[in-house]
């Protein structure tokens, strides 16, 4: 079912409990064996970003909006310097993405080994610690800082029905080629739609783009 214009409630987009009994599962059994495998990769990232900012903190964490408009901390590894976010503002007339979300393909914040992980999504590793806990999912629409759902329309704010996710529809259909309308277009998509086998298929077109690094930075 494509999105359409009416808008959704929460009851609408939660009422399977099967599947939200599954996913929940899911990303239990999904975050233990990541953050078990992916143990060394912790370690060794850890070891990189502090011997190029010996000063800097190893993890970022930022609040982020989650389901129901409930704020949490979410946590990647640092690839930006540490004065980042008092950079920020300096740069949002170089955005290059339309609506309430910024990008910027060579952003100056960004640190040596920042541009490595970026690259191949490692920053985003510390996240499933937000999934063992709750706060997030495996697969959902990304969750908003607190100054984009500011610019939010009563049609992107749908986006925050769900509890937000790690990889997503579209991640995997593009990411950073997308803009801000096309983004919540798949996100509201993958809200219709998603079923168990849906988050499964997303998570193994996530892991084959990590593979070959297409379109992240």
């Amino acid at each position: 079912m494509a999105p359409t214009d009416r808008l959704l409630t929460a009851d609408q987009v939660n009422a399977n409990v099967s599947y939200l009994r599954m996913k929940r599962s899911m990303d239990i059994i999904g975050s233990l064996i990541g953050l078990i495998f992916l143990s060394l990769i912790f370690l060794l990232v850890a070891i990189l970003i502090k011997l190029e900012d010996p000063k800097g903190p190893i993890f970022f964490k930022q609040v982020r909006i989650g389901k129901g408009e409930t704020t949490f901390h979410m946590y990647k590894f640092r690839s930006m310097v540490s004065d980042a976010e008092e950079q920020l503002k300096d740069l949002l007339a170089l955005n290059e993405v339309s609506g309430a979300m910024f990008k910027m393909k060579d952003d100056p914040r960004i640190t040596k080994i920042g541009k490595i992980i970026r690259k191949t999504s490692i920053d985003e590793l510390p996240q499933l610690w937000n999934v063992l806990k709750g706060d997030m999912s495996l697969v959902g629409p990304r969750p908003p800082l607190t100054r984009e759902i500011i610019e939010y329309s009563d049609y992107d704010k749908q986006r925050l029905l769900v509890t937000p996710g790690c990889t997503g529809l579209w991640q995997v259909s593009g990411r950073s080629n997308l803009n801000f309308n096309q983004m919540v277009r798949l996100d509201l998509k993958y809200i219709e739609d998603r079923t168990f086998w849906v988050d499964v298929k997303i998570i193994i077109k996530t892991m084959l783009m990590l593979i070959s690094s297409k379109d992240a930075y």
